[in-house]
C-alpha cells in the first residue's frame, strides 16, 4: 500500500446491553485511542468513529430481564457508555449509535443495493423454534453444546470458548434460552450472503497479502475459516428488534445484526461528515485511504470474513488494512462477565478514583492481551501505579521542576559545555521518537508503552549519577548543564506521553509551560529527534504539581470486597434449579449400560481448555472417550481410576475424535467435580451398576 492520505479507523460497537468495562478497553478501545491520537500527531487526517450498537438478541434478553422495552435499554446504556468514554479521554471524531435515522437508512440503503444486483441467496429452511414462547431462536435465544469444542454454553451464532461463529441448528442439545425447553424445528424464509463465492478474493487477499504484517492470532483464525471451506450466512432473522428487512416479503424479520453493526462505522462516517461539511465517500472508497478495525477476537470472522464480503459485494469499498485484534482479559482469574456482574465498570471506576484515568490507561495497555489472554488484579493494578507511575515517571518530574524553580526561580538555565555523558544522554534521547513509532506501527502497544517509560528512566538514572542536588554547592556551571539536559528529556516526555497518557501530558505541559501559543508547545513529535532545544534556556516554567498519587491499600481493598460481593450476589441469583426434563418410560432407564471402568490412559485435546481423550478398560473392551473434565482433573492424576460409563451412548465425535461413551460425574457440596462411584474396590471392570 502506498503512503495513506488519511486513516478511518474503527473500534467495535459495544453492546448497549450493559456498560463498558475494563475488558472492552484493554481489548479494543485504549489501543485505538493510542493509535488515533499518535496518527494525529504526526500531522495525519484521521478519522475514528465508533457508536453503541443497540440491535441483537441480547438487548431483548436485557429488556425481558429488566421487565422495559429494548428501547429503554438501548438509550439508558447508550448514554452511561457514551460519558464514560468522554470523561475517561478517548477521542472518537464521532460516537453514533445503530438505533440513528441515519443508520437505519445506511444499513436498510446498503441490504438493498446488494439485493437488487442479486447478491444474496433467498431460501426457506428449517430454524429452531421455541413453541412455548412462540418465537424463532435466533443467535443468544438459544443455547447448546458446540459441534467444535464440545462447550456446553454455546450460543447459536456464536461459542464464546473457542471463537468458533456457527448457525444455531448446529448446536447439540440445544434449548431455548427464554423457557429453556427443547426447540423444534420450523421453516422460516431467509436471505444469505453466499460467502463461498468470495472463497477465492479471501485467499488471495488474506492468505496471501496480509500473512506477514496480520498478527498471528487473526491471520490463523482467518486462516481456519477459509480452510474449512465458507459456507453460505443468513444476514436475516426472525426478530421484532432491529432493522427491517427493506424488502417485499419480509414481514416480522430483521437485519441479522451483524450485517447492520459493521455498516454502523459508515454510518458514523455519514454522520460525523454531515455535521462538518465534509464528503464521507473518501474514507472508505479511495484506495489511498488506510482502514484498520481495532475490535477483540470473537469479532475477527465478522471483520475479515463476512464484513469485507459484504464489501466486495458491494463493488465500490476499500478492503481494511488491518484488523488489530487483542486476546482476552480476565479479571482476577476469572472471565469477564456483563451477566454475571463479574468486572470493573468503567463509570464506577471514574468514580472511585477520580481524575486518574491514565492509571488505568497505563495499567491495562501495560499488562494488554496482544498475543493471549491476560488476567487485570488490583494487586498488579496498584504496583503499576506506586511503583512505576509514581516512582519512576512522576518521581522524574517532580525533581526536575522543584529543583529547576529551587534553584533558578523556574527559568530553563543556560547550558555550558556538553560533557561525554550529557551528550549520550541527549542522544539516546532523540532515539525514542522513532523506536515507539516503529512499536506503534506495528501495533505493539505494550511495547511501545515500556519505551516511554524508558524515557522517564532515562531521566532517573541521569539525575542520580550527575547529582545536581550535590554540585549545586561546588559547580554552578555544571549544575546548569545537567539541569537544562534533564528538562529537554521532561520536555520529551510531554510530547511522548500524550497518546498512552493523555490527561497527564497535559497536566505535564501545563507545569513545563508548553500551552500558550507563543511558548515552545510547538514541539512535535518528530521535533524531539531534531530540535536542539525543546526547552529553550530563559523558558519560564511552572511550580511543581504531583503528576501521580499513590494509591493506599484500602482503595483496592475496597474494589476487591466490592467483586466478592457483586460474586455472592451472582451465586444467589443464578441459584436456580434446573426444570424437570420430559418424562421417560421405565424401559428407558433400564436400557442404559451403566459399567465399572478403568480409565488407562488420559491426555489434553489440542487447542481446547475442557476436554481430555480417555483410553477406558469397560471390560468388554477398551475404547475411545471424550470429557469435558480437563478444568478439574490433570491427566496424569485420573490414570487408574476406576468410573462409572454409560458404553451404550451413541458414538459422536468431538473435535474429529470419535467418542465412545460417557463418563459419570456429578459436583460435590462445594460445587467440585467428582466422579460418580469412584474406586470401586474390589469390582472387575465391565461389571454392570444397577
Amino acid at each position: 500500500m502506498t503512503t495513506p492520505k488519511r486513516y478511518t479507523i474503527t473500534a467495535a460497537l459495544p453492546y448497549t446491553n450493559g456498560p463498558i468495562h475494563i475488558g472492552h478497553l484493554a481489548g479494543v478501545y485504549v489501543p485505538a485511542d493510542i493509535y488515533a491520537r499518535y496518527q494525529r500527531m504526526q500531522g495525519e487526517d484521521v478519522l475514528f468513529v465508533c457508536g453503541s450498537d443497540e440491535h441483537g438478541v441480547p438487548i431483548t434478553i436485557k429488556a425481558k430481564k429488566e421487565g422495559v422495552t429494548p428501547q429503554d435499554v438501548v438509550d439508558k446504556y447508550h448514554t452511561i457508555i457514551k460519558k464514560s468514554f468522554e470523561d475517561f479521554g478517548i477521542s472518537f471524531d464521532n460516537y453514533s449509535r445503530t438505533s440513528a435515522k441515519i443508520h437505519h437508512d445506511t444499513a436498510s440503503e446498503f441490504f438493498e443495493n446488494l439485493y437488487k444486483n442479486d447478491k444474496f441467496i433467498e431460501e426457506v429452511t428449517e430454524q429452531l423454534y421455541d413453541p412455548g414462547a412462540n418465537q424463532f431462536l435466533a443467535d443468544r435465544f438459544v443455547v447448546g453444546t458446540c459441534p467444535k469444542c464440545g462447550n456446553e454454553e454455546s450460543y447459536g451464532d456464536q461459542c464464546e470458548s473457542c471463537g468458533t461463529s456457527h448457525n444455531a441448528t448446529d448446536l447439540i442439545n440445544p434449548k431455548s434460552a427464554i423457557s429453556g425447553a427443547k426447540p423444534i424445528l420450523k421453516e422460516t424464509k431467509h436471505w444469505f450472503l453466499p460467502l463461498d463465492q468470495y472463497e477465492d478474493y479471501l485467499k488471495d487477499w488474506i492468505l496471501k497479502d496480509h500473512k506477514k504484517d496480520w498478527k498471528t492470532n487473526v491471520y490463523g483464525q482467518c486462516k481456519s475459516w477459509i480452510d474449512d471451506g465458507l459456507r453460505p450466512r443468513a444476514v436475516t432473522r426472525d426478530l421484532d428488534w432491529g432493522i427491517p428487512v427493506p424488502v417485499k416479503g419480509a414481514d416480522g424479520k430483521v437485519l441479522y445484526v451483524w450485517f447492520d453493526a459493521p455498516i454502523g462505522y459508515i454510518s458514523a462516517t455519514k454522520e460525523w461528515a454531515q455535521a462538518k461539511g465534509k464528503d464521507w465517500e473518501p474514507y472508505w472508497k479511495n484506495e489511498d485511504t488506510k482502514l484498520l478495525h481495532f475490535i477483540g477476537k470473537d469479532n475477527i470472522v465478522f471483520h475479515c470474513i463476512i464484513f469485507p464480503s459484504m464489501l466486495k459485494a458491494e463493488g465500490s469499498y476499500i478492503m481494511p488494512d488491518n484488523v488489530p485484534a487483542n486476546e482476552f482479559l480476565n479479571l482476577e482469574g476469572n472471565k469477564l462477565s456483563t451477566s454475571k456482574n463479574w468486572a470493573v465498570w468503567l463509570h464506577e471506576y471514574l468514580e472511585d478514583f477520580p481524575g486518574q484515568q491514565d492509571v488505568l490507561r497505563y495499567a491495562l495497555t501495560a499488562n494488554a492481551p496482544e498475543t493471549k489472554d491476560n488476567d487485570f488484579t488490583w494487586a498488579d493494578f496498584q504496583a503499576r501505579n506506586n511503583n512505576e507511575l509514581v516512582a519512576v515517571f512522576g518521581n522524574f518530574i517532580n525533581r526536575v521542576v522543584v529543583l529547576t524553580n529551587k534553584y533558578y526561580g523556574g527559568d530553563v538555565p543556560e547550558p555550558s559545555t556538553y560533557s561525554e555523558i550529557d551528550e549520550q544522554t541527549l542522544t539516546e534521547l532523540k532515539t525514542y521518537p522513532d523506536v515507539i513509532a516503529s512499536s506503534l506501527e506495528r501495533y505493539r502497544f505494550r511495547e511501545a508503552q515500556k519505551l516511554l517509560m524508558d524515557v522517564a528512566r532515562l531521566g532517573n538514572k541521569y539525575l542520580a549519577d550527575e547529582e545536581p542536588w550535590k554540585t549545586a554547592k561546588t559547580d554552578a556551571e555544571r549544575t546548569k548543564t545537567v539541569m537544562y539536559v534533564a528538562l529537554q528529556i521532561a520536555a520529551a516526555l510531554a510530547t511522548l506521553s500524550e497518546p498512552f497518557l493523555p490527561f497527564t501530558s497535559n497536566k505535564l505541559k501545563d507545569i513545563l509551560n508548553l500551552t500558550s501559543q507563543d511558548s515552545a508547545e510547538k514541539n512535535s513529535w518528530n521535533d524531539i529527534s531534531s530540535k536542539n532545544a525543546l526547552l529553550p534556556a530563559g523558558h519560564q516554567i511552572n511550580k511543581a504539581e504531583l503528576l501521580f498519587s499513590k494509591i493506599e491499600d484500602e482503595h483496592i481493598q475496597k474494589q476487591l470486597d466490592k467483586l466478592e460481593a457483586s460474586k455472592k450476589a451472582n451465586e444467589v441469583e443464578n441459584a436456580v434449579v434446573d426444570p424437570e426434563k420430559e418424562t421417560v418410560q421405565f424401559e428407558d432407564f433400564t436400557s442404559m449400560d451403566l459399567r465399572v471402568g478403568t480409565i488407562l490412559e488420559a491426555e489434553k485435546m489440542p487447542k481446547t481448555k475442557k476436554l481430555l481423550v480417555l483410553k477406558v478398560d469397560t471390560g468388554i473392551d477398551v475404547r475411545t472417550i471424550v470429557s469435558g473434565i480437563a478444568e478439574s482433573f490433570k491427566p496424569e492424576d485420573i490414570i487408574g481410576k476406576q468410573v462409572t460409563v454409560l458404553v451404550n451412548l451413541a458414538p459422536r465425535k468431538l473435535r474429529g475424535v470419535e467418542s465412545q461413551g460417557m463418563i459419570l460425574m456429578t459436583e460435590d457440596a462445594n460445587g467440585n467435580l467428582v466422579f460418580v462411584n469412584p474406586d470401586v474396590t474390589g469390582i472387575p471392570n465391565g461389571k454392570s451398576i444397577s
